[in-house]
């Protein structure tokens, strides 16, 4: 009989614990389209696309911490390292994000704020690599919704502006770049 009720105990506990962990952590998958606000050194970015990936972990009701990685992609018809040059944003990303529903609704408004750690590749109009800056941080700040799908899956439209400067060096020629763009683009979230 003791034994029961240390089971029954012990099951209860295990119940609470895990319905005090359900979604806890969230996955999104994002692609967007990006446009530029300034030249990339002296290059006028075409609107460019990209994907991201992140995972996040919230630990207080309202607040999570989030991390993923990223591709962008821009073309350019003149740059600095040619014509019909393409270049591409890859890297990480990391950092806070609040969560919160829209009044009474199922629908929750979403602020994230953090840093990149990203390096722009550079490719020539046979997509051949011609140069690349190293990695650096930058910062990002963006806003979107969770429109609830079901229990675990969110359709997350969002708007976001990224800020990365860095150097550029293609045949021992350095060049100081800015990419800031705002992105545009929709999303899926799973919470588990």
């Amino acid at each position: 009989m003791k034994c029961a009720r240390i089971a029954a105990v012990g099951v209860l506990l295990l119940s609470f614990m895990t319905l005090q962990a359900q979604d806890r952590w969230s996955f999104d998958i994002r692609g967007g389209a990006d446009y530029a606000t300034t030249e990339l050194g002296d290059a006028d970015l075409n609107v460019g696309l990209g994907f991201e990936g992140t995972a996040a972990y919230r630990f207080m009701p309202h607040m999570a911490v989030y991390m993923g990685w990223g591709w962008n992609h821009f073309n350019a018809d003149q740059s600095f390292a040619g014509s019909d040059i393409d270049f591409e944003e890859t890297g990480y990303t990391f950092g806070i994000q609040f969560v919160h529903p829209l009044g009474d609704t199922q629908t929750s408004y979403l602020v994230r704020a953090g840093g990149v750690f990203n390096h722009i590749e550079v490719e020539d109009q046979e997509r051949d690599f011609i140069g690349d800056s190293e990695h650096g941080f930058g910062w990002q700040v963006g806003a979107g919704l969770l429109v609830p799908l079901n229990t675990h899956w969110s359709l997350t439209p969002s708007v976001r502006y990224r800020s990365l400067s860095s150097e550029i060096e293609i045949d021992a020629a350095a060049t100081d770049v800015d990419l800031n763009y705002i992105s545009i683009g929709v999303g899926i979230s799973r919470s588990f």
